[in-house]
Order: structure tokens, then C-alpha cells, then sequence
């Protein structure tokens, strides 16, 4: 079942507020297979229902797994220079597809990154939408004003939408951030060296 349909296909969630000044969504109510309006029906009543609500979708997809983002530094191998650009990026930018079964019927969600905040450990931090990318875009660069050992790390949030069984696509109201595990980057100076003239 989906909120307010429109034609053929469903619409998005409609916020309203029920007969017991609770909040509700509108839903297409059909009653003996015939179809009987729109009618505003709080989260209560829509569970001794079995209408699966999107705080229940929410819920259910804070609690599966989803994949942290690989971060990526350039330089390689955690080594870097003071006052340099240091480039970072993600190569996670796929949707990524979770199937749950919430009152007996089959929910597929959709989770797709929607944010990122990008941890450098120097007390500096940048939240983005966008992934970075590889040298030589350079499009999320950090400069490391001192030398010593640093543990940079990318958070990930998620935004998602879902269906049940074969029905429309719908948003879920909410968010997932999943942490990723730090990276240890050390920040050298550059020694200069006489190779000939």
C-alpha cells in the first residue's frame, strides 16, 4: 500500500494531522476492494492496520548494514607534505539495495550517499555532496600546516527511498551516516636536494 496515489502511481507522503491532532499521512483507502478516498491515519493506527508508514522504513533501515566509503588520499602510501594540496575522494557513489520484510511484506531500500564529511585530524573538517575526485581534479584538497602524524577519516550519509513489493518508489524520511574507519597520513617537509646545473 502507498500514500496518496496519483493516477496509476503513487505520490509523495502528504503530511496531515488526524481527527486526534496526531500526525498522519494521507493514505488511498480501499475498503472491500472498492476505493474509498483519501483519509489522514496516524502511525498507530496504520500499524493495527498493517500499513507499513515511513518512520517504520526508517527505522528499519538504521538498523541494516551499510557499506562505509573508501577513502582515498593522494599522495599515496600516507605520506604528504606540509602547505601542500593534499587531494581526498571516495570511489562509494553507488546506490546500494537492502530487502527487508516488515509486516510480512517484502520492503526494498534503496540507500544512495548524499553527504560527505571529510575528517582531516588536524581539528579541520568539510562536509560535501560531491565525492572528489582523482589527480589532477583536486577538488577536495586539505594543506597540513605543520608535520607530525594525522588521522584523517569520511563519513558517509545516506538518503534513501523505498517500495513494497513491486509498488512505486517512495522517500524515506530520514537519514543513515555510517563512519569510516580513520587513515594514518603523515605530513613531512620537503627536503630540498642539489641534483647538478
Amino acid at each position: 500500500m502507498c500514500a496518496v496515489k496519483v493516477g496509476p502511481v503513487c505520490g509523495r507522503n502528504l503530511a496531515c494531522t488526524t481527527a486526534a491532532g496526531k500526525p498522519g499521512i494521507f493514505y488511498s483507502v480501499t475498503v472491500n476492494g472498492e476505493p474509498s478516498g483519501r483519509r489522514c491515519i496516524g502511525e498507530a493506527e496504520a500499524n493495527g492496520a498493517g500499513v507499513i508508514t515511513p518512520g517504520q522504513v526508517l527505522e528499519a533501515m538504521r538498523r541494516l548494514d551499510w557499506p562505509a566509503s573508501p577513502l582515498v588520499i593522494q599522495p599515496p602510501d600516507g605520506l604528504t607534505l606540509v602547505n601542500f594540496d593534499t587531494n581526498f575522494y571516495t570511489t562509494g557513489t553507488d546506490p546500494v539495495t537492502r530487502v527487508v520484510t516488515l509486516l510480512g511484506q517484502r520492503v526494498t531500500i534503496e540507500a544512495t550517499p548524499s553527504e560527505y564529511r571529510w575528517g582531516f585530524g588536524d581539528g579541520e573538517a568539510l562536509a560535501t555532496t560531491e565525492p572528489g575526485a582523482a589527480y589532477p581534479a583536486l577538488t577536495i584538497t586539505h594543506n597540513y600546516l605543520r608535520t607530525g602524524t594525522y588521522s584523517a577519516s569520511l563519513d558517509t550519509t545516506y538518503s534513501g527511498r523505498y517500495r513494497v513489493g513491486t509498488g512505486a518508489w517512495q522517500d524515506v524520511p530520514g537519514t543513515v551516516t555510517i563512519e569510516g574507519a580513520p587513515e594514518s597520513l603523515r605530513a613531512i617537509e620537503a627536503q630540498p636536494k642539489l641534483v647538478g646545473y
